[in-house]
């Protein structure tokens, strides 16, 4: 495999954030990511649209990254019926004109959703525009090797017919070997 064929490739992403009132007197503002700018330079929070109150930043760009050990994770969001791009947020608290830090745009779901058990993060997919769509199928195209399914074999030993374990060494007898010691004291008496 030559430098040019090494199963890494990436590319800055920027992001969309919308800002709309809130829907409740708790939030003032509700936010989610929108859109995508594919290739985009460097920005903080830069205004691109406003209506009314509802307001387009560009939050900032990320590298979307794809690698080789992950084209299964890949096939599988494009296999959705709407491939996206997942976008992960850092709410920064007491910054109000900077609610969020983009921390990660990525074309695997299985990423995005370790980062959604986590609960601290802010994830939004964003559907792919089809220049990224394609770039991602070709990335898969190049190198994606399926794997071949092995059944595992079950092992023929009976390991039921041992008792290991069993009721409470305590109990001297053999005559109920799951009585309590308290149960197995009034018996004597």
């Amino acid at each position: 495999m030559t430098q040019e064929q090494k199963p890494y490739r990436s590319m800055p992403i920027g992001v969309v954030v919308k800002r709309q009132p809130g829907v409740t007197r708790w939030a003032k503002y509700a936010w989610k990511a929108t859109s995508i700018l594919p290739g985009a330079g460097d920005a903080h929070w830069r205004e691109l649209r406003r209506e009314g109150d509802v307001v387009e930043f560009h939050a900032g760009t990320a590298t979307l990254e794809l690698f080789g050990a992950e084209t299964e994770a890949y096939v599988h969001g494009l296999g959705a019926q709407v491939p996206c791009l997942y976008v992960i947020m850092r709410q920064m608290p007491g910054t109000p004109d900077t609610p969020f830090e983009i921390l990660l745009v990525t074309a695997s779901p299985y990423e995005a959703q370790d980062y959604c058990d986590t609960g601290e993060e802010l994830v939004e997919k964003v559907a792919m525009t089809p220049g990224i769509e394609a770039w991602v199928r070709d990335f898969v195209e190049l190198f994606h090797e399926d794997e071949e399914f092995v059944k595992r074999r079950r092992h023929r030993e009976r390991v039921d017919k041992v008792e290991d374990g069993i009721g409470d060494p305590r109990i001297g007898g053999v005559g109920d070997v799951y009585a309590s010691p308290a149960l197995q004291r009034r018996r004597m008496q």
